[in-house]
């Protein structure tokens, strides 16, 4: 397939049938709905399963299930949707079972409005588990995050998620797919899956626990050595112009591409650098030690009002410089011209 012009979130849709995915669950909700409408049109054709849920709750419920019979699985919401849908993400960390959620952030909280923004940053489940969650910036690398999301999830036996924001779901942009197949994972067959009556004989069960180990005793072995694993090895970051930088951005999804204007726009008026985390989870703090000497602060864009992934980078600062936040709540609100306003104030104050 040649590149071909798409939705973000029909590209992340067609990415994940390319990657294997067998069965989707879902429910519409805006800023996403196109990703169960794409996935009820070619699924029936590429041999795979779309089912509609009654609600945001069943569908993950369905995801775990498919899941522990070992297919590709896949679901895809909002912020007022994935709210509902992590009581059954959290149980599947438990028990390790792989998926991926895609969710397109809108304008909250609760319901909110359907306006775009960054608002689901800090968003967990209880327990304290964690999951990679990959952060585009573009249709392209929407489609590329989608599908390379599968392997993580099986290769760490861990659910994935995809967090766009709304601006991406929506805009349209170039794929090529041909691209997106590089670096298939050479992954063990899933033993632990459910396949109905086996070699062992008897009735098939999922067990939820090793035998003899307790629940504490999973989330200990999460913790201590599948955690720091994928930190070591799916830490994911841009770097931008950081050596020289007077004032260093950093911004993920659609307020990173403004930032990229805003830079553009001031020029060597001050030197701007950026750190765009690819990945929220892990976050990628050591690339803060990359930069310069003459840098004066950091300022954290964030398509929300008071900042929520400001709280990782002052924690990757850990008080060389001082951080600011400058957004609002829509992508119509923060906007380059506004993150140019708020550099030329707090270049005022640091110079």
């Amino acid at each position: 397939m040649a590149k071909v012009l798409m939705k973000g979130n029909e590209a992340m849709a067609e990415a994940a049938i390319r990657a294997g995915c067998k069965a989707f669950f879902g429910y519409p909700i805006t800023p996403q709905s196109e990703i169960p409408e794409y996935f009820s049109r070619e699924m029936p054709k590429r041999d795979g399963i779309f089912l509609q849920a009654e609600s945001e709750m069943a569908a993950m419920n369905m995801v775990m299930g498919a899941s522990a019979s070992g297919a590709r699985v896949m679901t895809s919401t909002s912020g007022p949707g994935y709210c509902l849908k992590l009581e059954a993400l959290a149980a599947m960390t438990l028990t390790r079972l792989p998926a991926v959620v895609v969710v397109v952030m809108r304008n909250g909280p609760a319901f909110g409005t359907m306006k775009a923004a960054q608002e689901d940053y800090r968003m967990i489940g209880n327990g304290g588990y964690k999951v990679v969650t990959f952060a585009p910036s573009n249709v392209q690398e929407a489609a590329d995050m989608v599908f390379e999301a599968f392997d993580i999830a099986d290769k760490y036996r861990n659910p994935v998620v995809v967090l766009a924001d709304g601006m991406i779901g929506q805009m349209m942009g170039g794929v090529d797919f041909n691209k997106v197949p590089a670096g298939r994972m050479d992954l063990p067959k899933k033993t632990w899956a459910l396949h109905g009556k086996n070699s062992r004989g008897g009735k098939p069960q999922f067990h939820f626990l090793p035998e003899g180990r307790t629940h504490y005793g999973e989330k200990h072995e999460a913790e201590t050595v599948l955690y720091p694993e994928i930190i070591r090895n799916e830490t994911r970051v841009e770097i931008v112009d950081v050596e020289d930088a007077d004032i260093v951005l950093a911004a993920y999804g659609t307020a990173a591409r403004m930032c990229m204007a805003a830079i553009e726009e001031l020029g060597d008026r001050v030197k701007l650098g950026m750190i765009r985390p690819k990945t929220l989870w892990p976050f990628p703090y050591e690339a803060f030690e990359k930069i310069g000497p003459n840098c004066k602060a950091i300022i954290c864009p964030e398509i929300n009002i008071i900042g929520q992934m400001i709280d990782d980078v002052k924690i990757a600062a850990a008080g060389k410089w001082p951080v600011y936040h400058v957004g609002d709540t829509a992508t119509d609100s923060l906007t380059p011209e506004g993150i140019v306003e708020k550099v030329s104030e707090v270049w005022e104050v640091v110079k």
